[in-house]
């Protein structure tokens, strides 16, 4: 991939962001406006060579999830480089329901290894498009928030719009 378009909103939780591939999908996201900070997470051997600013498809979703479609988010494409077992967590994670958190031992479970819980929190801190797959939707054992790539206030924020749901 040479080019990429990266995209700054504001949200109620901070200034977020949006890199994009050539093809509209996203590589990464999350809650900053350091470019630095969104390059960071991608490997350098995934980096586009260039980055434009720009207009993404994502950004609609953004709007529209903290305008209350929690769904919205569901359908956006996006592109993450990893092994099997963490394109598997990747997809599983989609699947957990907005104001449904699952612990790392339910994640792990869900991923049909009840004993890899560090895998499971693995999977979690290397996913590049935060919100898009909503990791943010894991937590420690005990039901605290754990890590989070962009702080855990905005993941607490995030848990808190989406039980209010």
């Amino acid at each position: 991939m040479s080019t990429a378009t990266l995209q700054f909103l504001d949200t109620p939780d901070g200034p977020f962001a949006i890199l994009a591939d050539d093809a509209d999908r996203v590589l990464v996201a999350g809650w900053t406006d350091d470019t630095d900070a969104v390059l960071a997470r991608l490997r350098p051997a995934h980096r586009p060579a260039e980055i434009v600013p720009g207009e993404t498809r994502a950004a609609a979703a953004v709007v529209a999830y903290y305008g209350g479609d929690l769904a919205a988010i569901d359908d956006v494409e996006v592109v993450q480089f990893g092994t099997p077992l963490q394109q598997r967590g990747w997809a599983a994670l989609r699947s957990i329901r907005p104001g449904e958190p699952l612990t790392y031992t339910g994640f792990a479970t869900a991923l049909g290894s009840p004993a890899a819980v560090r895998a499971a929190a693995s999977i979690c801190a290397r996913n590049a498009p935060a919100l898009f797959v909503p990791c943010h939707r894991v937590l420690r054992g005990d039901g605290t928030m754990g890590g989070f790539a962009w702080g855990v206030d905005v993941k607490r924020r995030l848990l808190e719009r989406e039980a209010a749901a």
